[in-house]
């Protein structure tokens, strides 16, 4: 798989989202993605208790572990590369979580306006370590 450029949507160099959970299409702990992404696993989200129920209650359970995949499920706080469709269609919900648009990759904009990124953006970028 050839990666695409690592671009944010504000046109910079792609920050991390998170190292802890490790997260990514690539498991690099970036928003990172691909022609093979159909997905497109490019919102670097951070979870909240609301987007998390929202997201089980749709059948994209991303709270429950699944220790047979390495997966111990995330919790409220955890930044995620989320699918930008998810992102999109919680939006129109009412329920998007916040966003760090550092490490949002700009094929997210395929899919997502970036004003509708912007109105969710966190202050800071903070990517776990």
């Amino acid at each position: 798989m050839k990666q695409d450029q690592s671009i944010n949507v504000l046109g910079g160099a792609l920050a991390p989202c998170s190292l802890a959970p490790l997260t990514g299409f690539f498991r690099d702990g970036y928003c990172n993605t691909c022609s093979q992404d159909q997905g497109s696993h490019t919102v670097c989200a951070v979870m909240t208790a609301e987007f998390l129920a929202y997201s089980k209650y749709v059948g994209n359970d991303l709270s429950t572990a699944r220790p047979e995949f390495g997966f111990a499920g995330l919790k409220p706080g955890d930044q995620w590369c989320l699918c930008a469709g998810r992102f999109l269609q919680a939006a129109h919900e009412g329920c998007a979580p916040l966003v760090c648009l550092e490490a949002t990759h700009a094929r997210a904009l395929d899919i997502v306006p970036l004003s509708l990124l912007q109105n969710h953006a966190v202050k800071t970028s903070d990517p776990r370590p």
